[in-house]
């Protein structure tokens, strides 16, 4: 396998869909499991390891749910011609505590492992290809610094100047919702023109998709700490909680216009 053919693999993964949500799991672990790389020269892991690891990661950065699945992507990755498991048994029979007990590991494939040792950069071709495809902008770093990419520098997408300061103008250059205006003198500072919908799950690049929100409630929009209702009243999700400043930055203005 070449450079080329890897891209073109990565771009082609299989992601399980529903609607407008989109399973986080393969590309959380492929990022994961480049910074094993990058960072200890880790190749074959540990199920045991990556459960953890993964969880904690969903958790985080994926859409909540009752209970996380991280077998799934280590051994469902293998079909997308990448990875490599350990396994002892069928691929389509498998559970999370039989991965346990048989000890599986997982990991790149040996001639992948290859050309990320030849060509260092391309561990930052295949995560900047990860993180614009399926995470919001403002989650990039955050999601580098849990899996062990921190030395990675991150290319921003480029994006139609005229339309980040449209939708900072139809807001008055001001936060939609805590009314936040700083400027450095004449630079607007901390204040950001979001998606509503996510441009890596469709959403179109027009105002009506667009909100300006500072660099705290961007944040805390994109990892669904609060949503809006079709009435357009902003929701706090019933997951949120917090001591200093929930109340006075968040939860009073849920039910909100």
């Amino acid at each position: 396998m070449n450079q080329d053919e890897l891209l073109e693999k990565i771009k082609r993964l299989t992601i399980w869909k529903q609607g407008n949500v989109r399973a986080p799991h393969k590309p959380l672990l492929i990022l994961y499991a480049l910074g094993q790389l990058q960072t200890s020269q880790t190749q074959l892991l540990p199920y045991s390891q990556v459960k953890t690891d993964l969880t904690n990661l969903l958790r985080e950065f994926g859409p909540q749910r009752k209970s996380y699945h991280p077998e799934q992507p280590f051994v469902r990755l293998s079909n997308d011609g990448i990875w490599d498991i350990t396994l002892p048994f069928e691929k389509n029979q498998f559970t999370s505590s039989l991965l346990l007990k048989h000890d599986i590991k997982g990991g790149f494939k040996k001639d992948i492992i290859n050309l990320f040792n030849s060509n260092h950069y391309l561990i930052q071709q295949v995560s900047d290809f990860l993180l614009h495809e399926h995470f919001a902008e403002s989650l990039h770093e955050d999601i580098l610094q849990a899996v062990g990419l921190t030395s990675l520098y991150v290319k921003r997408k480029q994006r139609d100047p005229r339309l980040r300061e449209r939708i900072l103008q139809a807001y008055e250059y001001s936060c939609a919702i805590c009314g936040f205006n700083v400027r450095h003198g004449h630079r607007l500072v901390g204040v950001e023109a979001a998606h509503i919908k996510w441009h890596q799950a469709g959403g179109p690049d027009i105002e009506e998709n667009g909100l300006a929100l500072c660099t705290m409630h961007h944040k805390l929009f994109d990892q669904g700490v609060f949503t809006f209702s079709d009435q357009k009243e902003i929701l706090v999700s019933t997951l949120a909680h917090g001591t200093h400043g929930f109340h006075d930055w968040l939860l009073r203005y849920h039910g909100k216009k």
